[in-house]
């Protein structure tokens, strides 16, 4: 099969050609065209935490020549204040800590807010530059700018030591360490303020790109996310090494060799991906995440909306273990657990489908008739404390895994991936939370011990969901629900206790879609390519690739996948997740 997979899709917006900068020179131009005439101009620069800060005022300095650039951060409170608040979001784990309820404000001394913008009153001509994570908070701006970029290269300046957390001097820290403070306490508190300061913001500034800026009007951007959720699309991919990696990722999707092999790969989860939107010649990077935060109804639909908010539900990833090694033993949280162990409302249910396999591959799945349980973890505990290797088969059941087998894997069932598996794991969104039981006495990349949750893993092992119950219910419960000429519809699950829904078509010839008011995520699973077309014309032709994730909103309604020409007189198959009404 040709390697077609695209790497980098885009999505072309029409009709804001005159209304996107590239460059700090070309920025300076535009802005200048607003101070022009005005003896005094407040220019406020937002930004997203991890934002290069020092990087945007050199490059805005040479043009403007602010007479003052006034950092907000200087008024946040002393690091004391701000570690007694966060302590307990933050736990003492290396990988979880609880749902922060602060906002951006919270981290800011009211008195030293209220000297600087004091000390920007007392300013009466020029240009006055305010710039941070909170510069919102201290001005009345002339010109209000935001400045955002992905989750994803956060974490690679992270892992560069570059950067550390706001706020924090950690930039040698344990990476994990730094992404578990991103994620459960400044992420949550920027996200609030992107939501509440972006729609009054004249301009959106893409920071990805380091000495690259591109800047959009407020109102392009918002017309081109309008734009985005009104047709298919497909999410920026990325892929990243681990310490069980195959070689089918690098092979298929034709990557770029790395010294570790890829064991992960993300084209289908909004909180971390990007999209890029190309208007005229420029390429602008967008979090995914502010389509669900600025165009939830058109992107989720409105029941998706009314249960989950301004969250999208439904995540598609790769895990690659041909050539490669078992994923870890592992479990994930119960829905009550999750809720009030780390402040999620939902938890992360998923399953396995088996995009490829090689001879010999398994899935571990669920417990054996028989086990005691107290042996199963006083035999973790042992492994744990080292010079132990846990004997998994003994306690946990194997299955024989083909290419296109579908394993469920509701909360609270111990699993794991064997090697010789290409996954595409179809799960709710919260990613994070899996609790490793065993980890077949391997170290991490970085050469330390992966972590190893028992006491949560304990808790949460649903301990009646052995072979019999876990053959009945999780492994490949498929039916046919539907065929006609060149196509069968086939439910392949999820389990009744989860909330996905998913459907696999087989066709070699047109097949009628609809969205039915609520979002939906697909992969093509079988053959080189399709295109995804509206029998009103609503959108233009829009080509998958095999293993491309792509994402149809709830607003596009009736939609066809059919064959191109390329793919004429073959087999084609599509899997589609969505939430159950």
């Amino acid at each position: 099969m040709a390697k077609l997979y695209n790497k980098l899709p885009s999505i072309e917006i029409k009709g804001w050609e005159q209304a996107v900068w590239n460059g700090y020179g070309q920025i300076s131009k535009e802005l200048q065209r607003s101070i022009s005439g005005k003896q005094r101009f407040v220019l406020t620069i937002e930004c997203y935490p991890g934002v290069r800060i020092e990087e945007i005022v050199t490059g805005l300095q040479e043009h403007l020549n602010p007479v003052k650039v006034v950092y907000v951060e200087k008024a946040v409170k002393d690091q004391e204040r701000i570690d007694n608040m966060i302590e307990r979001c933050l736990t003492d784990d290396r990988v979880f800590g609880y749902m922060a309820p602060f906002d951006i404000v919270d981290f800011y001394d009211s008195k030293k807010l209220a000297q600087i913008q004091a000390e920007i009153a007392s300013l009466n001509e020029g240009v006055i530059l305010v710039i941070g994570t909170g510069a919102s908070l201290v001005s009345n701006a002339d010109a209000l700018i935001y400045a955002d970029m992905a989750r994803w290269e956060i974490q690679l300046r992270y892992r560069s030591h570059e950067f550390g957390n706001w706020l924090a001097d950690n930039h040698s820290e344990d990476i994990l360490r730094k992404y578990k403070r991103g994620y459960f306490v400044e992420w949550r508190a920027a996200d609030r303020m992107k939501r509440a300061i972006l729609p009054q913001a004249d301009y959106y500034l893409d920071t990805n790109a380091k000495d690259a800026p591109k800047m959009l009007s407020k109102d392009a951007l918002f017309d081109a996310m309008k734009q985005t959720v009104n047709r298919p699309f497909r999410l920026v991919p990325y892929f990243d090494p681990g310490v069980w990696g195959g070689k089918w990722l690098e092979d298929k999707i034709d990557l770029e060799k790395r010294e570790h092999p890829y064991a992960w790969g993300f084209d289908g989860v909004p909180e971390e991906n990007s999209v890029y939107l190309v208007v005229g010649s420029t390429r602008v990077e967008v979090p995914a995440i502010n389509l669900v935060f600025f165009e939830n109804k058109n992107l989720l639909g409105e029941k998706v909306f009314a249960r989950f908010g301004a969250e999208f539900p439904i995540r598609f990833d790769f895990l690659d273990t041909i050539g490669g090694q078992n994923l870890s033993l592992q479990v994930h949280p119960l829905t009550d657990y999750i809720r009030e162990t780390f402040g999620m409302s939902y938890t992360q249910d998923e399953s396995y489908y088996m995009l490829d396999t090689v001879p010999g591959a398994v899935v571990y799945l669920g417990l054996k008739d028989g086990i005691r349980p107290e042996d199963m973890m006083m035999d973790l505990e042992r492994a744990q404390a080292g010079d132990y290797s846990f004997p998994a088969e003994k306690y946990v059941n194997l299955f024989p895994a083909k290419k296109h087998d579908h394993f469920l894997i509701p909360a609270g069932t111990v699993h794991c991936s064997g090697a010789g598996g290409m996954v595409l794991e179809i799960s709710a969104t919260p990613y994070i939370f899996t609790f490793k039981l065993w980890d077949w006495d391997r170290l991490g990349l970085d050469g330390k011990p992966r972590p190893v949750h028992l006491q949560h893993g304990r808790k949460n092992i649903q301990w009646d969901r052995t072979t019999d119950w876990v053959e009945r219910n999780l492994v490949n419960p498929v039916v046919k629900i539907g065929e006609g000429e060149g196509w069968v519809e086939e439910r392949t699950g999820l389990h009744e206790l989860e909330f996905i829904e998913t459907r696999r078509h087989w066709f070699t010839a047109k097949v009628n879609h609809h969205t039915e008011g609520g979002v939906q995520m697909l992969n093509l699973v079988e053959g080189e390519e399709a295109v995804v077309e509206s029998p009103s014309g609503a959108f233009e032709p829009f080509i998958i690739r095999y293993a491309e994730t792509f994402i149809v909103p709830a607003s596009v309604g009736a939609y066809t996948i059919k064959p191109t020409e390329r793919s004429q007189g073959t087999r084609l198959g599509t899997i589609k997740a969505y939430v159950r009404s």
